[in-house]
């Protein structure tokens, strides 16, 4: 067949009609080195879950259902206001929450997963008061179905829907969002993960898969919406739109396969995401995978603005490891960066003489920020300044974009999917020998000589 012959058949193809049924050599998948696109390759049957693949854990979020019609998995996305928790109220903080926009009652998104050769169909229904579309990050479809608005097809005009509808013929991790008035509406929250994962099974796959977006959000003390104009002083870092505290951990029995899919939709920011205890190798972008020969190990992987890093580790060191953005304002919650620098400095009777006009003032940072979140000062409403949360031994004084893994040799009824936030699972035993401690006079003496 020509090449204009093969597109005009493809564009008008009946997909229950015409589904493969056979698998394509491995070389056929992920790019089509001949001179069509990939979109162009009819599908296969419709993978399911359980059976063709097994379904990704999005820690504090959720996976989107789908029917089946004629061959073809169908979806809804829902575009819509969203109250959404940031961090959630407990004992020891208060809680930061804000009216975002999202999709299907979530911020972020539900992620969407479907098997490479999948016909799919996205109905898209505005909830909201403006216009908006959805964009496919890193899908190789038809320009018709890229979701741009104004470029690639209409707006979606508050009260419509639109159908979206393509054959995916790559396997990996990748992204949905907003990609009309971007600025406003990706800042507000319209962003989620699309996981398509491979036709052919894996040799050998992951025992834990975990999805994480992380995204950055300027919402100011006492305000009740994410400010989409910021460009630089971003107060809240989320991953799956939760700041430590309220983020869930990342589960695994010990000698686990793990495999970390991670994407980026921050505004301005890009992560080094860096995990304790383990060393992880770079398996894949959201371009496809790496060969194994050209993965390269890190305990830091630099996520850069739009784009996705799937790591992978074996979990064989026990414990409660951190994991976190390792800028360190990534792990700190609405901290005021007009806050002057007062490390060393004695207020002498400050405190006391502003505290007869103002109850409970009190200098910060004059010996740094690490006892702020467990002062329980007076804040003002809808915010977490420097919250963290109690450890087993001391206050954690991290936020923000952190969660930790906890390995074990046995998770008993533990269910990742169950976790809110860093307090499911308990809190790791280290065995005699294997901690840090205050150093006794006889070692001093023995060791240092003093």
């Amino acid at each position: 067949m020509s090449g204009s012959a093969l597109l005009a058949g493809a564009a008008a193809l009946p997909v229950a009609l015409r589904a493969q049924t056979s698998v394509p050599p491995a070389s056929a998948y992920h790019f089509n080195e001949s001179d069509q696109p990939v979109w162009t390759k009819p599908p296969l049957a419709p993978g399911e879950p359980g059976r063709d693949y097994k379904p990704v854990v999005t820690l504090n979020g959720s996976t989107l259902p789908f029917r089946i019609i004629d061959g073809v998995k169908v979806f809804h996305l829902v575009c819509e206001e969203v109250d959404h928790v940031f961090v959630p109220k407990t004992e020891w903080n208060g809680e930061c929450r804000a009216t975002c926009w999202g999709f299907n009652g979530r911020v972020h998104g539900p992620t969407i997963e479907c098997v490479e050769g999948d016909r799919v169909r996205i109905y898209v229904t505005n909830k909201l008061a403006a216009a908006t579309s959805v964009h496919w990050h890193g899908l190789i479809i038809p320009c018709g179905m890229d979701g741009v608005g104004g470029l690639t097809q209409k707006a979606i005009q508050p009260g419509e829907t639109f159908k979206y509808e393509f054959t995916v013929w790559q396997h990996g991790t990748f992204m949905y969002h907003s990609h009309h008035d971007e600025m406003t509406q990706m800042a507000l929250g319209m962003l989620g993960m699309f996981i398509i994962h491979p036709r052919e099974p894996e040799k050998t796959p992951p025992d834990r898969d975990y999805v994480f977006l992380l995204s950055e959000w300027k919402i100011m003390p006492g305000t009740s919406r994410p400010d989409p104009n910021e460009m630089v002083e971003f107060n809240m870092l989320t991953l799956n739109a939760r700041s430590f505290p309220g983020t869930a951990p990342m589960l695994a029995k010990l000698g686990d396969r793990m495999r970390l899919r991670i994407g980026n939709l921050s505004a301005m920011d890009h992560h080094p995401i860096h995990i304790h205890g383990h060393a992880m190798r770079v398996v894949a972008t959201d371009g496809g995978p790496i060969p194994e020969a050209g993965q390269w190990p890190e305990v830091s992987v630099l996520v850069p603005v739009g784009s996705t890093r799937t790591v992978e580790f074996v979990a064989n060191n026990p414990g409660d490891w951190a994991f976190h953005c390792h800028m360190t304002h990534h792990v700190m919650n609405q901290m005021g960066h007009g806050t002057p620098n007062l490390i060393g400095i004695d207020p002498g009777k400050l405190d006391k003489k502003v505290r007869s006009f103002l109850p409970g003032y009190m200098t910060m940072g004059e010996d740094g920020m690490a006892d702020m979140g467990d002062m329980g000062m007076p804040i003002p409403p809808n915010s977490v300044p420097m919250v963290g949360g109690p450890g087993p031994y001391d206050y954690i004084t991290m936020g923000g974009m952190f969660t930790t893994l906890k390995v074990r040799e046995d998770l008993g009824n533990l269910d990742p999917v169950q976790g809110t936030d860093f307090l499911y699972g308990g809190w790791y035993k280290n065995p005699p020998g294997t901690q840090a401690a205050l150093a006794t006079q006889a070692e001093l003496q023995r060791d240092l000589g003093s």
